[in-house]
């Protein structure tokens, strides 16, 4: 069994790979881990993520009291979110909050990443939907992402950044890099013209692929919504699961007219 301050190390070393990865800047971000039915193990609200030891993580129940923290430092102020995602999914053992940068760009243009384009990310993903703003430190970030909790395990929070959990440190890590991955693929294919979407018939055969696979987890291939209500997949049906109505042509030319505006910033032409 591995010991709890195994456990805080390991959430340091999880935030200093965020970190080198510019997921997150000075302060930002938070992560979690739940080690037992009771207990949270949660990053510290104002310190880097880069430059964390063992003795900075603090511990709270399910309900966000203190249980321990060492003397100047007290949980995050974002564990609420966390504590959401473990009351409705009993499954997940660990949350990352981060803001990477091309996950994040989304999120800001409300565009969510909803468009099939390479398997990895329809196998491991499915798509990622769009939780609607919330003032941070506030209940209402837990309650815009409660409304997708069961039926993804990566989120954009709109304005804000990403939310990834699963059933360890590790793999809510890696899903929040896919996330990252995901999105950059998508900015820069449409850069050059716009990406290739798989057919209706090859997503669901990648489904199927992961059905086979035994993935665990919440996906479209077994969860989304709209399919449950005899709709097409997320994967097809534009991003409406996510709230946003926007066609593929405006999501386009959103895109493309905040490129330019961040190239006319940089003096590029």
């Amino acid at each position: 069994m591995v010991s709890e301050y195994e456990i805080k190390k390991q959430i340091c070393d999880i935030g200093k790979r965020i970190y080198d990865r510019n997921m997150v800047a000075a302060n930002d971000g938070n992560i979690s881990v739940k080690i037992n039915d009771n207990e949270i193990l949660c990053t510290p609200t104002g310190v880097s993520k880069g430059f964390m030891t063992p003795e900075y993580i603090c511990k709270v129940d399910l309900k966000g009291n203190i249980i321990q923290a060492n003397p100047g430092f007290k949980p995050s102020s974002e564990i609420k979110m966390h504590l959401r995602v473990y009351e409705e999914r009993p499954d997940v053992k660990s949350v990352v909050h981060a803001h990477p940068m091309y996950a994040t760009s989304f999120a800001i243009a409300g565009i969510p990443l909803t468009q099939p384009i390479m398997p990895e990310a329809v196998i491991a993903l499915g798509c990622v939907p769009i939780a609607k703003y919330g003032r941070p430190s506030t209940m209402e970030i837990p309650d815009a992402v409660s409304e997708y909790v069961q039926y993804f395990d990566a989120v954009l929070l709109e304005n804000h950044g990403a939310l990834t959990y699963s059933d360890s440190l590790l793999a809510a890590y890696l899903k929040m890099e896919s996330v990252e991955f995901y999105a950059q693929l998508l900015y820069q294919s449409r850069m050059l013209g716009g990406p290739k979407e798989f057919t209706p018939e090859q997503v669901e055969d990648l489904y199927e692929i992961r059905r086979q696979f035994g993935m665990q987890g919440r996906h479209p291939a077994n969860l989304c919504p709209n399919t449950k209500e005899g709709k097409p997949s997320c994967h097809n049906c534009g991003g409406k699961c996510g709230g946003h109505s926007a066609s593929t042509a405006e999501q386009s030319e959103l895109v493309a007219d905040i490129t330019k505006k961040v190239m006319a910033q940089l003096g590029l032409k």
